[in-house]
């Protein structure tokens, strides 16, 4: 195997583990999902988006969760492994913006004591932008 193939790999390896298992939050409408969602909606009522914004609330966990499925799934073959580190890319460019320009913020909440969780799923975001933008670029000539 060569190194591109093995870096290409432990990459795709590292954001399936992160859209993965974030789906059991997202799919459920867990406690944590619905504090994101309903911070970034509440946010955008504040900005002219208030018509969107409940939907927004009840479904994007299941849209974006879904969304980061069918990434990994385009990810994990060589055909379609650009388009979906390009789809990761863009869905986990909205993660970040998010929680750098939105009340959701970098340390969020993650519960209704107000616990949370020190930056963690932030520094996560930035891992698999990284990740995704790398398996791009060693990987766009194969589509």
């Amino acid at each position: 195997m060569s190194a591109k193939k093995g870096v290409t790999y432990f990459l795709i390896a590292f954001v399936a583990f992160v859209f993965l298992q974030s789906l059991f939050f997202k799919f459920t409408g867990s406690e944590e999902t619905d504090i994101i969602f309903s911070t970034i909606a509440d946010w955008m009522k504040t900005v002219g988006l208030g018509f969107i914004a409940p939907a927004f609330a009840a479904y994007g966990g299941y849209v974006i969760g879904g969304t980061e499925l069918v990434a990994t799934g385009l990810m994990i073959n060589p055909k379609t492994r650009s388009i979906g580190a390009f789809l990761g890319l863009a869905v986990i460019s909205g993660a970040i913006f998010f929680h750098l320009f939105t009340p959701l913020g970098v340390n969020r909440v993650v519960d209704s004591q107000g616990n949370t969780d020190g930056g963690v799923l932030f520094y996560m975001a930035c891992g698999v932008w990284v990740s995704c933008l790398l398996i791009f670029i060693l990987n766009r000539k194969n589509n």
